[in-house]
């Protein structure tokens, strides 16, 4: 644990443990907004408005609310805070192709169907089987009908001959000890690098599947430079793509990792600490292609 806390504050950060607010993303494809709120808060869930998220609330119940009538339904999705700020980034539009490169089990690319109003179309791609019938269970249960689902490989997107206006990849990483009391005992340094080599191979497949002028939000739930600011680095100097600036909440990204210096441009990205959102660990990048 001290070897990860001590990198974090050599970043300039004292990362500890934080316990997560429970949170939801209303539905508006089945369900007004405020129709739903009062609807809650007829049942007694203490809601409150998170100020920077379109349509996301922090809970807190008596009672699960995974096991309510109105998720059965798909009035809501059980979404952590952080998770829902890529996707509001991206903005994807009505008649929009987009692509969601990751997209088990189903969050992001639902929450990507109620921007465009289920018009438009979803490439979801996932080579998972269990996380494939999560994804389907989800896109069914919230009412999405405009998404095309592949087991597929994202490296291989481009195999697909598609130009898309919008790209999500919310790449796997390793995720951050916010969210998983474990992860200490089983991350390391070598383990953030060895997964930034497939971050960088996706992120290529993107922009190759992307139009010129066309928005690509790379994502992670990671807390470490070696997935976030070091492969964006990376991508500035090796692909067709410039960065713009997310305007949301937390940090500019680091230009300087460890005494290594980075593109100045990285600023333009967010880093969201624990300790200063009280979410999860998370980075966002919004690319455009040259």
């Amino acid at each position: 644990m001290n070897e990860f806390i001590e990198r974090y504050k050599k970043l300039g950060q004292d990362v500890q443990p934080i316990e997560l607010r429970h949170s939801i993303r209303i539905n508006t494809l089945k369900v007004d907004e405020k129709e739903m709120v009062k609807r809650l808060t007829e049942e007694k869930v203490k809601l409150q408005k998170m100020p920077f998220l379109d349509f996301g609330y922090s809970t807190d119940s008596k009672f699960s609310m995974g096991a309510t009538p109105e998720y059965l339904q798909g009035y809501y999705y059980m979404q952590e805070i952080a998770a829902q700020l890529p996707v509001q980034v991206l903005q994807p539009e009505s008649m929009d192709i987009v692509l969601d490169m990751a997209a088990a089990p189903g969050g992001k690319t639902t929450q990507i169907a109620q921007y465009m109003k289920n018009k438009g179309v979803i490439i979801a791609l996932d080579n998972r089987k269990d996380r494939l019938n999560a994804l389907k269970n989800n896109l069914e249960r919230l009412g999405v009908s405009n998404v095309i689902v592949y087991d597929m490989d994202a490296r291989l997107a481009p195999q697909l001959k598609i130009e898309f206006d919008k790209i999500l990849l919310d790449a796997p990483c390793s995720g951050n000890f916010i969210t998983d009391p474990t992860w200490f005992g089983k991350r390391t340094v070598n383990g953030f690098k060895e997964r930034s080599a497939l971050q960088k191979e996706l992120l290529r497949a993107a922009a190759n599947s992307l139009k010129k002028e066309g928005t690509l939000v790379y994502s992670t739930c990671s807390m470490e430079p070696e997935e976030n600011e070091l492969v964006i680095d990376w991508a500035l100097k090796n692909l067709p793509v410039k960065l713009e600036n997310v305007d949301t909440i937390g940090d500019p990204g680091l230009t300087d990792v460890f005494g290594q210096k980075l593109n100045p441009e990285i600023a333009k990205c967010r880093r969201l600490w624990p300790n200063k959102t009280g979410t999860q660990g998370f980075f966002i990048a919004k690319l455009v292609k040259k």
